[in-house]
């Protein structure tokens, strides 16, 4: 009789998500705490008419200013239907893409550190918006969602209850999810 203890195998990279540079960075965030601290950015300049666009690239992490290979531009518009040139989507529309985004990227790294062969992921978000307090119809009416739904499709070689708890997972860790229930301080400055 084999009295070896046995040991758990290795976690490797799965779902396209390195596991091991994963949580080595998590045990070195834990370790040193002040590395977690972030400070994302982007500049928004007007184009014309409702368009606009916003640039994406440095940003505070890990103790030190990083940069990215290239700037990520991100355009925004409103439908012809509300006086837009209809060029990009709207912002309320990539705030929803934020948490199907985030919920989806959580999903791919807590089912890659659990080991779970993912087949497929789509998480679909909707968002009910009455234009009646954007447009100062009705000061009774928030200019926000008055409600948002996603819904998580996953496939995987996992139980449906284990995929169950990858979802919910990737709920509570989300930043964007937070943000969205949680609400954030946001502080507006006009600059000559």
């Amino acid at each position: 009789m084999n009295t070896a203890v046995m040991e758990k195998p290795a976690k490797v990279a799965k779902n396209g998500v390195d596991v091991p540079t994963l949580l080595a960075t998590i045990g070195a965030v834990k370790d040193m705490p002040a590395a977690a601290k972030f400070q994302f950015r982007a500049k928004g300049e007007w184009v014309s008419g409702t368009h606009s666009r916003a640039t994406v690239n440095g940003f505070f992490g890990a103790g030190e200013e990083q940069g990215r290979e290239q700037d990520f531009m991100i355009e925004g518009d409103h439908p012809a239907v509300v006086c837009g040139a209809d060029k990009a989507p709207t912002p309320v529309e990539y705030l929803l893409s934020a948490l199907a985004a985030c919920l989806t990227a959580g999903i791919g790294n807590i089912a890659s550190v659990r080991q779970i062969d993912l087949e497929s992921v789509e998480t679909t978000v909707e968002g009910d918006i009455d234009m009646q307090g954007i447009l100062g119809l009705n000061d009774e009416v928030r200019n926000g969602y008055q409600a948002i739904r996603a819904t998580v499709k996953i496939k995987g070689n996992a139980s449906a209850e284990q995929l169950e708890k990858v979802v919910q997972q990737s709920i509570a860790r989300s930043a964007v999810f937070d943000m969205l229930t949680n609400g954030t301080q946001v502080d507006v400055a006009v600059a000559a």
